[in-house]
């Protein structure tokens, strides 16, 4: 039973390691906290988590199939998620931001905050690398069935949500913390730049990848 078990507790182990590092996806997350709430940021992180579970397929039904097969499909939605973040940050940067208008932007659509999240792991170098690189050595990518599939979605889900949910909690309460519109402002400040500069990291990962292609 351990030996069983033993792959999917090391892959956990190596997924809980990357995901906390911080990198282009956990600067998304928190600008994304500082914009608006613990809540509105869950669905963010869910996007993050589809991201992985993708690449993670694309690992075990072999990477040169389906990275032609659906290249062109991965380059739009890179291009549409980093597009909407440059979207969010230009809002948070120029409009107030006081208690009611970060409940309004909490509920934003549903969908575009889970495709920005999304579209950050699908741009992330560090990601691929994982899942390109490590994984293989943790797990038997051949061996692996659809059930065998479906739970280590499963963990994939549950390690990013146990990774990253720190740090939003930690965002939150320090935001919570300025409650001056003044400070309040500067927060929105940072949270903008942050936002940009994750959706300028995935455009640019995509510019590179057509120009390499």
């Amino acid at each position: 039973m351990i030996e069983i078990l033993l792959p999917y507790i090391a892959y956990s182990a190596a997924l809980f390691i990357a995901a906390a590092i911080p990198g282009p996806g956990i600067a998304a997350v928190v600008g994304r906290a500082l914009g608006t709430d613990t809540r509105a940021t869950m669905p963010f992180i869910a996007g993050l988590a589809l991201g992985d579970i993708t690449y993670l397929t694309v690992a075990i039904l072999g990477l040169s199939i389906i990275a032609k097969t659906f290249a062109s499909i991965f380059f739009i939605i890179k291009i549409t998620g980093g597009l909407y973040l440059l979207f969010i940050a230009w809002t948070f940067w120029n409009e107030k931001i006081n208690a009611r208008e970060i409940q309004a932007k909490s509920r934003q659509t549903f969908l575009m905050t889970v495709l920005g999240g999304f579209s950050v792991t699908m741009g992330n170098p560090k990601t691929i690398i994982f899942y390109m690189a490590m994984v293989p050595n943790v797990i038997d990518l051949t061996a692996v069935t659809f059930l065998s599939w479906f739970f280590l979605s499963f963990i994939t889900i549950v390690i990013l949500f146990l990774a990253l949910t720190p740090y939003v909690l930690l965002t939150t309460q320090a935001k919570n913390l300025l409650s001056t519109p003044r400070a309040l402002k500067s927060v929105n400040r940072i949270a903008s730049t942050i936002i940009a500069a994750a959706g300028v990291f995935i455009l640019g990962e995509a510019a590179w990848t057509a120009r390499s292609s």
